[in-house]
């Protein structure tokens, strides 16, 4: 029988990349990585077993707002990038909706996150990595853990089982 591994839910923007102040990244030109995250993502999934999903919230994807051909090239870029650094998403999940939608994949939703509940995943020993708190409430609605890395949103009454500011602070927390 095959074990059971445990998930890395990881936010995009704020988490992977840095937020820009319109919360939107539509050009590769507005485009930075969060410092030393891909060297921590590298070593996070050297040395365990976690499979690593993208869950991000895009609102408006596919609308005059935010259209495909503004998102997916920045997109692409960001997933070959990690690739290119041995850093593969086992999954990605994208939902773009509006907040006002309340649509159930939407984060904190676990629409498009159901498939993990089946009983083949560690869910227990999984964590939401997010700098939001509604992050932490995908978690506390997966029924795992979060690690909250605080951000341009921080909230100080975040009830995370981890709380940093860097990405060091998450690899020391989960390899220690």
């Amino acid at each position: 029988m095959q074990r059971m591994r445990p998930i890395l839910f990881i936010d995009r923007d704020g988490v992977i990349i840095h937020e820009t102040e319109d919360e939107k990244i539509e050009r590769i030109e507005k485009l930075t990585f969060l410092e030393d995250v891909i060297y921590y993502l590298r070593k996070i999934k050297e040395e365990t077993d976690y499979l690593f999903v993208m869950v991000s919230n895009q609102d408006g994807l596919g609308t005059s707002y935010f259209p495909d051909e503004e998102f997916w090239p920045v997109q692409n870029f960001i997933v070959r990038t990690l690739e290119g650094e041995k850093v593969k998403f086992d999954a990605i999940h994208i939902d773009e909706h509006f907040e006002s939608d309340n649509h159930p994949n939407r984060k904190p939703g676990i629409g498009m996150l159901e498939s993990y509940l089946t009983g083949e995943y560690d869910i227990a020993n999984s964590f939401v990595i997010g700098d939001r708190a509604t992050d932490v409430m995908l978690a506390n609605n997966l029924g795992c853990k979060a690690i909250y890395l605080n951000s341009i949103y921080s909230d100080k009454n975040i009830d995370a089982a981890f709380t940093t500011k860097n990405w060091k602070g998450i690899y020391e927390f989960l390899c220690p």
